[in-house]
């Protein structure tokens, strides 16, 4: 088990101070709110947002979801890590506000909860699933969490009446988390709304299908993204030196589930996270499990001689894809259980439905699995809503974030928003169809601040708005130079040419950089 270090936040926190502006605690009239989240769904993977990926292994309940709803095309995160996105959705605070800059930090324990603040305002609160912040739940009814990650197949949960224990549970982990979520709703109190919080694992390396869906993709060749062969030519040293490689840096054994295979450095301990990750299964499952892979893996043992480096390579991108897509299989199942449940029991004319994910995931954009950077994948993350009221099947333009979160569950409570919180209600998004209003925000800020450790991203952070997006790269400890990169996402959508000594740019580059500096000033996050 990877060892998780507690150390305090660097930069302290604003306390948070939001006053309730509706009284009526009791409105049963007032919307209820039903979050989705993944961890990891990359938004080409949603088959309604039009991917060549998604179009071979579709997602009908998500699109049920968008053809009723909100499809956002320009929503990103603050900080593309899983703890720090979680925090940011709590506190509805940048990362440098809360204190959860990193995956091993702790938050600020002086800030305040949305859901404290929803519950207060007369709101029945859960959260159920994926957790994975070193801080207990706070502001809830009803929780029910995973460990740490959690496991995929009977993990061990946690509630408010385990006396702090993790109790094993049995079955897959999507399942269990979409009856908890369904018991949630159908147990609470009628008189109030609720905001219900369904935190998946899944998508979450290694991914881990479902037994039902061990063979589903199996006849399907996915195509590879245009820039799976990125030679990085025009870009810095933390593009060139990231491990997050398909290619170098995939496991055969623990992500691939290749085992047995004697052609890595590092088998004994892929050996030993592969046995980690299966070791809640029963005796029989984890022998329904092994035989399935063991007919997959026949195949390559039988060619591997044959193989050229190139063949290995789209072999292991083609399994990565399919697990990952058979786990996205149960995502999508779990969502129409849920649309199911609020439809039988007349609850989707007072009730938004969002799904989005923590952050975006590189499906071998780049050459690349994971996450982390300011480019496109890893920043972006899908965001559908359905909000009572609207047409559907709308798509909104409008640049979004996850600090819109937070403000948008307020405003629907009837709470105003902290001064220290930078995000913006969605609902005059929302009560348009997907219209911008007048006087939206025109840039996004991010910063990652994660150890290099894990996949060797180095720190940066950036600016974007829709079209240009500047980056700043920088080493805490001073020992490598910092640099910028600039990218026309207009003209170079898929982020291959960087501008940043173009002189035909330099002008442009100049101001954002002022930009850049303004907005770091404004929110008040150190220079680098």
């Amino acid at each position: 088990m990877k060892t998780i270090t507690r150390i305090m936040p660097l930069i302290a926190a604003i306390p948070f101070s939001g006053c309730n502006r509706n009284d009526s605690s009791k409105d049963e009239n007032r919307m209820n709110i039903v979050y989705i989240m993944t961890d990891d769904h990359a938004f080409q993977a949603i088959s309604a947002y039009g991917s060549p990926l998604s179009q071979l292994a579709p997602t009908p309940n998500l699109d049920r979801l968008a053809a009723e709803g909100i499809i956002f095309n320009r929503a990103y995160v603050e900080n593309s890590l899983s703890t720090p996105s979680r925090a940011c959705l709590m506190t509805g605070l940048y990362s440098h506000q809360n204190g959860q800059t990193m995956l091993s930090n702790v938050m600020d324990s002086t800030v305040t909860f949305i859901p404290e603040l929803m519950h207060d305002a007369g709101y029945q609160t859960a959260v159920i699933g994926k957790w994975h912040m070193l801080c207990e739940p706070r502001g809830f009814d009803t929780y029910r969490i995973l460990n740490d990650q959690g496991e995929y197949y009977n993990p061990v949960f946690k509630t408010e009446e385990t006396q702090g224990k993790y109790i094993r549970e049995e079955g897959y982990a999507t399942d269990l988390i979409t009856e908890h979520a369904l018991e949630f709703l159908e147990n609470r109190e009628k008189d109030k709304p609720f905001l219900l919080y369904v935190h998946h694992k899944a998508p979450h390396r290694n991914w881990m299908p479902d037994f039902k869906y061990l063979d589903l993709y199996e006849n399907v060749e996915f195509p590879i993204p245009d820039t799976f062969y990125d030679n990085y030519a025009t870009r810095g040293v933390a593009t060139k030196e990231q491990r997050m490689r398909i290619d170098e840096d995939m496991s055969m054994i623990y992500d691939l589930k290749l085992y047995g295979y004697e052609g890595s450095t590092h088998q004994y301990d892929q050996g030993i996270m592969l046995s980690y990750a299966l070791w809640s299964m029963t005796e029989d499952e984890r022998e329904s499990w092994y035989a399935a892979y063991a007919e997959k893996n026949k195949n390559f043992f039988e060619n591997q001689e044959n193989m050229t480096h190139d063949d290995i390579v789209r072999w292991k991108f083609q399994r990565y894809v399919k697990d990952y897509l058979r786990v996205i299989k149960s995502v999508d199942d779990s969502v129409g259980e849920i649309l199911d449940y609020l439809e039988a029991n007349d609850l989707m004319d007072n009730t938004m439905i969002v799904y989005t994910s923590d952050q975006g995931f590189y499906m071998g954009e780049h050459g690349w699995f994971d996450k982390r950077f300011m480019y496109e994948q890893s920043f972006r993350t899908p965001l559908i809503i359905h909000y009572p009221g609207n047409k559907g099947a709308n798509i909104s333009n409008a640049l979004v974030q996850n600090l819109d979160f937070g403000p948008t569950f307020l405003d629907i409570a009837g709470v105003e928003k902290a001064d220290n919180m930078y995000g913006q209600s969605l609902l005059p998004i929302l009560e348009k169809d997907g219209k911008e209003p007048k006087n939206w925000r025109d840039v996004l800020y991010y910063h990652f601040y994660d150890d290099t450790a894990e996949h060797n991203v180095m720190r940066h952070d950036g600016i974007f708005d829709r079209r240009y997006k500047l980056i700043h790269f920088y080493d805490e400890n001073g020992i490598i130079p910092g640099y910028d990169e600039f990218y026309d996402l207009e003209k170079d959508p898929n982020e291959l040419n960087n501008l940043i000594d173009s002189p035909e740019y330099k002008s442009l580059i100049d101001n954002y950089k002022e930009k850049l500096s303004k907005k770091r000033s404004q929110i008040g996050v150190l220079e680098y």
